[in-house]
């Protein structure tokens, strides 16, 4: 197989095993704690090459089960307020804490759900904020994190408009 379907096809075994290729979950995390690929790699606890081959679609997976816990880690501190408003302090703090961590993977630590955990994620928006005020915390997200203000967005519609 030539190196560009070996790469496309690791890119789709990414999507379906990772709901996106790595390489755009990776790229988020470096804007947003605005580090390298290479200090990324560090604190995740890969090799520089090897996030590079994952990133790029040359390897499929990441082997390490650790490796993608400190990954989903640091998704989730994106979200807490000291990184999302940019504090240096916070950030590298969250960057310290996932880089010292030694999380274990078993049945109970990682949940299982769909693919389309982002319906989960709009149902449970809804129940708790007013549409307008879900379209309004979009609109303040502007370009910075384009994910999480569409997901916002898409919260703020009601079901029925959703569905059109």
């Amino acid at each position: 197989m030539e190196d560009h379907k070996i790469v496309q096809r690791n890119l789709a075994l990414q999507r379906e095993w990772y709901g996106e290729p790595l390489g755009d979950r990776v790229r988020r995390l470096v804007v947003a704690f605005d580090i390298s690929q290479a200090y990324l790699a560090d604190v995740l606890g890969i090799s520089a090459p090897m996030l590079s081959q994952v990133m790029s679609g040359r390897r499929a997976k990441i082997g390490n089960p650790a490796v993608l816990a400190r990954l989903i880690m640091l998704e989730r501190r994106i979200l807490t307020p000291g990184v999302a408003s940019g504090d240096r302090v916070a950030m590298q703090q969250a960057l310290d804490d996932v880089r010292e961590s030694r999380p274990t993977v078993d049945r109970d630590a990682l949940p299982v759900h769909d693919a389309r955990a982002d319906v989960a994620a709009v149902t449970a928006l809804r129940r708790v904020a007013r549409g307008e005020d879900l379209l309004a915390a979009a609109e303040t997200l502007g370009n910075r994190h384009a994910w999480l203000g569409d997901l916002l967005r898409r919260a703020s519609f009601p079901p029925a408009q959703q569905d059109r």
